[in-house]
């Protein structure tokens, strides 16, 4: 929307959408239409109209007569997230390769300084955050609308399955040295290097998330170790 007014709605539906991708709102939240319309000082229409945006981009759930909720993919669902993410970056990654001028390596470039900064300054969430829109600027620069929607949509859900599928020791949010390779790549408009950088760099980010069949088991041994222990350490009868 760079250029045009603002309108309400968009001014809400980028506060959510921002706060879902610094993983800020976690899976499952409540999105109630009048604490909302009181934190904005809009209407409960202006709320309702940035939901059902939030809703067609499906990170957002829309519960008739109970109100909306951040979205909580299942297992199944991240697995799915997951294959779609690739098969969109490599189609968005190949055109950038076509179509980025100077000035947007320029912007992609500084970007990536100022998400490392945002780590650097242990500011995880902003640092997240930018992680995740430098990819829809580049389904920007690709300069295919459908594709953008869809990374919009993509961006946002992977967020949601780090934060309910990440590995307990493990941090998932990008890795600027891998988007400064990736911004060579696009400069020197090597189609192959790119499109090998970023299935790697998705390989990372993969590699931290939990998807295995184990993983709900996993999780419920987790939340329930305490128990396990003390069983483990009691006598034998």
């Amino acid at each position: 929307m760079k250029g045009e007014k603002k309108t309400q709605d968009d001014v809400v539906y980028e506060h959510i959408f921002d706060a879902i991708l610094e993983q800020r709102l976690a899976p499952g939240t409540k999105l109630n239409e009048e604490s909302l319309g009181d934190i904005f000082g809009v209407s409960r229409t202006i709320i309702r109209r940035a939901l059902a945006r939030l809703g067609y981009e499906q990170v957002v759930v829309l519960r008739p007569n109970r109100g909306a909720v951040v979205a909580s993919p299942s297992l199944d669902e991240a697995r799915q997230i997951v294959f779609a993410r690739r098969v969109v970056e490599k189609a968005v990654t190949e055109l950038v390769c076509e179509n980025a001028d100077a000035n947007q390596i320029e912007q992609l470039k500084q970007m990536v300084r100022d998400e490392q900064a945002c780590f650097d300054r242990g500011d995880l969430g902003a640092g997240i955050r930018l992680s995740g829109e430098f990819h829809l600027l580049l389904a920007e620069i690709a300069r295919n609308p459908p594709l953008l929607s869809f990374q919009r949509s993509l961006v946002s859900l992977s967020s949601l399955i780090i934060a309910q599928f990440e590995k307990g020791t493990a941090k998932s949010h990008c890795s600027y040295d891998e988007h400064f390779e990736l911004i060579d790549a696009f400069a020197k408009r090597d189609k192959e290097k790119a499109v090998a950088l970023m299935m790697h760099h998705l390989d990372h980010i993969e590699e931290k998330l939990n998807l295995g069949d184990e993983a709900e088991e996993n999780d419920l041994k987790a939340i329930f170790s305490n128990v396990m222990s003390r069983k483990q350490s009691a006598p034998q009868a």
